[in-house]
């Protein structure tokens, strides 16, 4: 792969073109995650509107026809049905995980079997997700296992 960095002229916009034979998995992750780097998911939290980084989102969760955004820093509505965060973010670490979460897998410190074909996350925060088995094959996947 040939990589070119030029400087645009005075009153040009900064621009990324990719010129490649195939777009494949890989290329599409990078894309989406240059993308990603200038978007922000806006989050509301009492009388609050925060632009929140996906990086330091753990996950989301829906909970009474809300979906709610959880970081480090607290826990934020956002505004946005789980399907479309999952559309948006499916090539970068987010994977859906049950009905009602979506998780980054970014942030899973390990992964443990429970019953019934379930698998319990323990996230960096020392927060615990329960992962549905229907999900388990789309979770090794995503983590090359």
């Amino acid at each position: 792969m040939k990589i070119i960095i030029e400087t645009p002229r005075p009153g040009e916009e900064d621009e990324i073109i990719v010129r490649c034979a195939a777009l494949d998995e890989q290329l599409m992750k990078l894309i989406y995650a240059l993308k990603m780097r200038q978007d922000k998911i806006t989050g509301y939290v009492e009388d609050k509107i925060v632009k929140l980084d996906p990086k330091e989102i753990f996950y989301f969760e829906s909970v009474d026809n809300k979906v709610f955004a959880y970081t480090d820093k607290g826990v934020y509505e956002v505004r946005r049905k789980l399907y479309e965060i999952e559309e948006d973010f499916t090539h970068m670490d987010f994977l859906r995980i049950s009905k009602s979460s979506i998780v980054n897998v970014a942030k899973i410190a390990y992964l443990r079997p429970i019953f019934n074909g379930r698998f319990e996350a323990k996230l960096k925060n020392d927060e615990k997700i329960i992962i549905s088995r229907q999900y388990i094959v789309d979770l090794k996947k995503k983590l090359g296992i």
